[in-house]
């Protein structure tokens, strides 16, 4: 058993070394930025880093990080040979071939995704399998550092987010937005724009007794003509907070939480949906559904932790591309874990920390119906010290998305993953 796991009942905390990023840490590195503490201690946590102005009607990214290492081969899981050795590894937790959905020959997805079968035949939902780090990682948040930072060997603390946003120089605080945490994961930090809040009804210059515009001019002429960095930082965020009035003073009716089911992706999504309507120009978004560590209680097919997570998962996903409208032409949403599961159960019904994993992508852009990529196999001589052997680099995957559906980086791939070697497109986008 991994020496950085514990086990817990489902649907509790695991008991591993925290995997939740450090506050101090992060706001240590977030204040890192010129003009990021002033900004946040004028206008509340929501505003983390400024820039320029930011276009709207472009596309949107929507990165969904399945924090705590999701499993795979219980997402996405091997039909024929292949689920014949899975079944032998996991007798208590395997699901069973003939429950499984979709019509790839060598693969189906877990039942619980059925609210998502109508986008998988129309092949706006694919996924690909086999893929992760370039190396092993079982540690939560060493992984989640490297996954995120995408940069190997590099002490900089750029996430990879931050270099695509960074691309472009006259990119505003709105261009990528973290929902559901102040903090920014550490995708977006660096020295591009991001914004970091709960909800978008946070978005605001806090009033102190006055209204919302009041207060923007007051500082706007307190701080309008300074020079300094701070000044500079201060007039940028009041724009960023002016852009964003029209949104914050309807949240109550253009967030619309009653479409999803209950649950910790609710409110998220519907401030995610409310966020893209609004077509401020926000192209990148980071949101999280954590408690994926499921050492034991993973359960089967019809039930148990891993049931009722994709449940939860598949029914809001569904409802945010129909939340969104017209708006869900331009919307591509990828979801990513740090690591993967052991292939073998362990002796409470779960699965330890493994290697390589699998990744869903939907919406606009995506060729789906199927799963992509190359498949390592589960027989004993195929395995990596237990694991899913690694067949796809994760930037790889994270590549063909934002370079498809941005095309004005798609000469900026070392950039962006600095040191990824040129490879093979894995098919994944139209």
């Amino acid at each position: 058993m991994d020496p950085t796991a514990s086990t817990t009942s489902a649907g509790t905390p695991c008991g591993c070394p925290d995997f939740r990023l450090s506050r101090r840490r992060m706001l240590g590195t977030s204040l890192a930025a010129g003009g990021v503490l002033a900004a946040g201690q004028v206008f509340g946590d929501a505003f983390r880093q400024v820039a320029y102005g930011a276009e709207p009607g472009g596309n949107v990214v929507v990165v969904l990080s399945l924090r705590g290492g999701a499993d795979g081969l219980s997402v996405v899981v091997p039909r024929g040979v292949d689920h014949d050795r899975l079944a032998a590894y996991r007798p208590g937790i395997v699901v069973p071939e003939g429950s499984l959905l979709g019509a790839d020959p060598r693969f189906g997805l877990h039942p619980a995704l059925a609210p998502l079968m109508g986008m998988w035949g129309a092949g706006t939902m694919g996924a690909v399998h086999a893929v992760g780090l370039p190396a092993p990682n079982r540690s939560h948040f060493a992984a989640m550092e490297q996954i995120e930072d995408a940069d190997p060997g590099s002490a900089a603390r750029v996430g990879w987010i931050n270099r695509v946003t960074g691309l472009d120089t006259t990119a505003a605080p709105e261009t990528a937005v973290s929902l559901g945490e102040t903090l920014l994961p550490v995708s977006m930090l660096g020295p591009a724009a991001a914004l970091g809040a709960y909800q978008v009804g946070d978005f605001a210059v806090a009033d102190l007794g006055q209204s919302g515009a009041v207060r923007r001019r007051s500082i706007s002429t307190m701080w309008g003509p300074s020079r300094t960095p701070l000044g500079q930082g201060v007039r940028l965020a009041v724009g960023a907070a002016q852009r964003f009035a029209p949104l914050v003073d309807q949240a109550d009716t253009k967030v619309r939480t009653a479409a999803y089911p209950e649950g910790p992706l609710q409110t998220v999504l519907a401030n995610t949906a409310a966020l893209v309507r609004e077509d401020l120009g926000t192209s990148m978004i980071a949101i999280d559904y954590g408690d994926w560590d499921m050492h034991e209680g993973l359960g089967a097919a019809d039930g148990g932790w891993m049931h009722d997570h994709l449940t939860h998962f598949a029914a809001s996903v569904s409802a945010f591309f129909a939340d969104l409208g017209a708006s869900a032409s331009r919307v591509t949403v990828v979801t990513i874990s740090e690591f993967g599961r052991r292939v073998e159960e362990n002796g409470s019904g779960g699965v330890d920390h493994g290697y390589a994993n699998a990744m869903l992508l939907l919406g606009a852009g995506v060729d789906g119906g199927s799963v992509r990529g190359a498949w390592p196999g589960l027989a004993q001589a195929d395995l990596e010290d237990g694991d899913l052997a690694l067949r796809h680099d994760f930037r790889d995957v994270l590549w063909e998305v934002v370079s498809s559906r941005f095309p004005a980086i798609s000469g900026q791939r070392s950039t962006v993953f600095p040191g990824l070697a040129p490879s093979a497109p894995i098919g994944l986008m139209a």
